[in-house]
């Protein structure tokens, strides 16, 4: 059976990867604190679950210490503009296709592995499937653009190499909010929040749900980590168990509000900072500017549809 534990050693082997190319780019003047933060990733992903709580501890300790130290970036691997200009002429709008294959096979994937449960593990079959579109993908790119097998995993390293530790930075602030669920601090936030809502004001709950939820996503940079601490402040305690809210609704689209705050902020690096990183701009957080006008409506349109569906 194909489980969780196969997708964990295809990205270890791809953070392997990155390592040893960034070792041998000599061009990099600090390649050896690149081979070692992209090596430690390939640890935790191999052998994190034998490391223990202690041990992993320690390695997200080593990552924080080196990616403070600032990661660098070498020339090895670079394609001219002009090249990269001729490629995308040249190819068009096939290039969107390979992109394509990734999101097309994890959402095929997902409703027929779940009817294959002997061959793929049936909780996991979306991340499962996700790992396979990679694969399916990159087969696909060396068949229409005859790139040798080599140049991806040289151009991911130069990626990486150029979003540096931002990069893991999503999983580590989803890993803070489990954190915070379990210290309790959603219920000492609600304490502080609860004082400032009107006695008796569903809307004011409402506001202050939706609007935590964006700043918390803000903060944290992750939906899912500003969920729990939200939803045991505000969510469950006043307006589910208080105003008998549709828990669903408040669920769902508060969830929606957090995304408003993802939207807005620079510690969601996989969604502001990476494109920015891939499209070369000027700007590292132009990104985050031309978002900002369509966050805000959204978010206020959310807490206005929690408030109106849910009660």
């Amino acid at each position: 059976m194909i489980t969780l534990q196969w997708v964990y050693i295809l990205a270890g082997a791809a953070f392997a990867a990155f390592a040893l190319l960034g070792l041998a780019d000599a061009s990099n003047p600090r390649r050896l604190r690149n081979a070692l933060f992209w090596g430690l990733m390939a640890a935790s992903m191999w052998a994190g679950d034998r490391l223990g709580d202690f041990g992993n501890g320690l390695l997200v300790i080593a990552l924080v210490a080196i990616g403070g130290l600032g990661l660098g970036r070498g020339t090895v691997g670079e394609v001219a503009p002009e090249v990269r200009a001729e490629r995308a002429a040249r190819h068009r709008n096939a290039l969107f296709l390979i992109a394509l294959v990734i999101p097309a096979t994890a959402l095929i994937g997902t409703f027929l592995f779940k009817h294959l449960p002997a061959l793929v593990d049936a909780k996991q079959v979306t991340l499962i499937s996700l790992a396979l579109g990679v694969l399916l993908a990159l087969a696909a790119g060396h068949a229409l653009l005859r790139a040798p097998p080599g140049l991806p995993l040289q151009q991911g390293r130069r990626l990486m190499d150029q979003v540096g530790w931002a990069a893991v930075l999503p999983q580590m602030l989803a890993s803070l909010g489990a954190v915070f669920a379990m210290a309790g601090v959603g219920e000492a936030v609600g304490a502080i929040i609860r004082l400032g809502i009107p006695e008796g004001s569903l809307l004011g709950a409402v506001i202050a749900y939706g609007l935590g939820m964006a700043l918390f996503t803000i903060v944290m940079g992750n939906a899912f980590a500003a969920f729990p601490v939200m939803f045991a402040a505000i969510g469950m305690p006043l307006l589910i168990a208080g105003y008998h809210g549709d828990a669903a609704i408040v669920s769902a689209i508060g969830m929606l509000a957090g995304f408003c705050g993802t939207l807005m902020t620079p510690m969601a690096a996989n969604f502001n900072l990476v494109p920015a990183a891939l499209l070369e701009l000027k700007d590292d957080y132009g990104v985050i500017r031309r978002q900002i006008g369509t966050a805000l409506p959204l978010l206020a349109i959310n807490i206005l549809f929690i408030y109106w569906f849910a009660f």
